[in-house]
């Protein structure tokens, strides 16, 4: 081919050239600025730019920047060998990646986030997020309203930097502001020196030495542990079922409870964090695990912290293998709860829940067998493998067995978490909190987060456990439970649940997508149209890919159902 001839078929084909003509004098698309290449490279160091690790990079640039600019995503695209859409499609998906675009201003340095939640909102986080924005200077901090924040016993809660400020008034933020306290306190907790002290790991290391995995696996199965994260499946059970496939196999930590009203697995990650790490390793020893993934949400920075430290003395003492832990954070994304969800964005991508089947068991991160697990679950597996399984079995109540831990908030004169038996009913949870608070009557309560909507205070015999709510409409879930007062309208509670879920639908399917928006408008009306709103109902429950938008219709059902007067 002579050289004329090549030259026609460059200038043809748009072929990139530095001549005079038709040729661009730079490759297609946004260019990489050498400038914000070096930055990425020096936060990177010499970690693996593996896909999966997307997320982790992008936390290390906004921590490092306070946001994403477009130089530096594309920096990140170029030293991942990913395409720049693909980047960009993970970082807008989590909502606490700040993108910045070209000839955009970033955000002020600091943000304070104002948790919305219902049991923020009956505390007055609506005013508190008012006070907050009439005096800063938005030229200086940002003022931004956020789902919840895993505090709901300390509400209203208000985050400024990753520092928590619990029973948040204008006045205490504003100083904890001027204090410069824009980083996370870590608890007193029990560390490992305190936890071995006490006899911890010597389950894990007996059951190392003696090799009989039936026969611990058996012993969980008698136990009746159930997982706790809202699921209820059988423990045992789904330790069977992974072993039994092919491995390579994983175990991953559900430690994402983002459901409003929910914060027990915090409590034992903020105060015993080594019966966690006990249990889930005795769990990924049990299926022989590669791996073990603990995927915690962004909303728990002080976890996080202490849970490195922890995990570093662990592989100090021998107990694990360098590396063999791999704690992912998350980023501000609910639907990442959802377990399939979760494994899409420990894989580096958006958390979009996965057609089943194939379930996790058999398909879960990068294709092999995964074992997932909740915090509370593997609390219990410690002990139940430690003390035996009557520590499970010997509780009993109302014909349940086992204890349930409930996140208890609302018009209560002491919310927490208490530890109960599982078959105790509402009155037994509100007694727990030390009664109703001063002035207020029982009117209605939240029996397991928003996915299970509100019940009347006529309904306080019902035991509060896996399948006895189901003849009610509605289910026990992680066991947030919200009480409201005389004081409180259900209507608009169930309006603060739908606005939740509109804003944390991860969009996938219609029915959820356009469902929870839908409902949203509809209810803001003064009477509602019950008609629409329950073929609208009925859409979502059986159309939705996943849990979230199959339970979102949950608050309107048992609103019209239960509080018709007020609709």
């Amino acid at each position: 081919m002579t050289a004329t001839r090549e030259a026609a078929l460059d200038q043809k084909s748009g072929v990139w050239k530095s001549g005079k003509g038709k040729g661009r004098a730079t490759p297609k698309g946004r260019q990489l600025d050498d400038q914000a290449h070096a930055e990425v490279r020096a936060l990177l160091q010499d970690r693996p730019r593996r896909h999966d690790l997307l997320i982790e990079f992008l936390h290390l640039i906004q921590d490092a920047y306070g946001h994403l600019s477009a130089a530096h995503l594309r920096a990140l695209a170029e030293e991942m060998r990913l395409s720049m859409a693909e980047v960009q499609e993970v970082a807008s998906f989590y909502a606490h990646f700040d993108i910045v675009r070209e000839g955009e201003t970033p955000p002020p340095d600091l943000t304070i986030r104002v948790c919305d939640s219902l049991s923020c909102e009956l505390a007055g986080a609506e005013q508190l997020l008012k006070a907050l924005e009439a005096g800063c200077d938005a030229r200086k901090i940002r003022v931004l309203r956020a789902p919840c924040m895993g505090r709901c016993d300390l509400a209203p809660v208000a985050e400024v930097g990753h520092y928590h400020q619990c029973l948040a008034t204008p006045e205490n933020v504003m100083a904890a502001v001027e204090a410069g306290k824009t980083h996370a306190e870590i608890p007193q907790y029990q560390d490992f020196a305190g936890y071995s002290a006490a006899g911890g790991y010597s389950a894990l290391e007996a059951l190392r030495t003696s090799g009989e995995r039936e026969k611990a696996i058996e012993t969980v199965l008698s136990s009746g542990l159930r997982g706790l994260g809202g699921a209820g499946f059988p423990t045992g059970r789904k330790l069977q079922y992974v072993l039994a496939e092919e491995g390579p196999r994983y175990l991953a930590v559900n430690a994402d409870e983002g459901e409003p009203g929910t914060f027990k697995d915090r409590f034992f990650l903020e105060e015993k964090p080594h019966l966690f790490l006990e249990g889930a390793l005795i769990a990924a020893w049990a299926i022989e695990a590669e791996k073990l993934f603990i995927y915690l949400r962004d909303e728990y920075p002080a976890a996080r912290l202490l849970l490195l430290e922890e995990i570093s003395k662990l592989e100090d003492s021998g107990l694990i293998q360098k590396g063999y832990i791999d704690l992912r954070r998350g980023a501000g994304a609910y639907i990442c709860g959802e377990e399939s969800a979760m494994i899409e964005s420990i894989e580096g991508k958006r958390g979009l829940p996965r057609h089943r089947p194939p379930f996790v068991a058999q398909v879960g991160i990068f294709g092999r067998p995964t074992l997932v697990q909740n915090v509370e679950t593997l609390c219990w597996v410690t002990r139940i493998l430690r003390d035996g399984p009557e520590v499970w079995q010997g509780v009993e109540k109302n014909g349940r067995k086992g204890p349930r831990s409930y996140s208890v908030s609302g018009r209560v004169a002491n919310p927490g978490m208490y530890e109960l038996p599982a078959g105790s009913t509402i009155l037994d949870v509100i007694e727990a909190a030390g009664g109703m608070a001063d002035g207020h009557s029982f009117h209605a309560y939240q029996p397991g987060g928003p996915s299970s909507g509100l019940l009347p205070a006529t309904l306080d015999d019902v035991p509060l456990d896996f399948d006895t709510l189901h003849e009610h409409g509605t289910f026990i879930g992680s066991a947030a439970v919200v009480v409201l007062s005389d004081k409180d309208r259900p209507r608009d509670a169930a309006l603060n649940m739908l606005r939740f879920f509109e804003d944390e639908s991860c969009g996938q399917c219609t029915p959820c997508r356009v469902g929870c928006e839908k409902a949203v408008k509809l209810m803001q009306a003064e009477d509602w149209n019950k008609p629409l709103l329950e073929e609208l109902c009925e859409a979502m429950a059986d159309a939705s890919i996943c849990g979230l938008g199959q339970a979102a219709p949950n608050p309107i059902r048992l609103v019209m159902k239960h509080f018709p007067e007020e609709i």
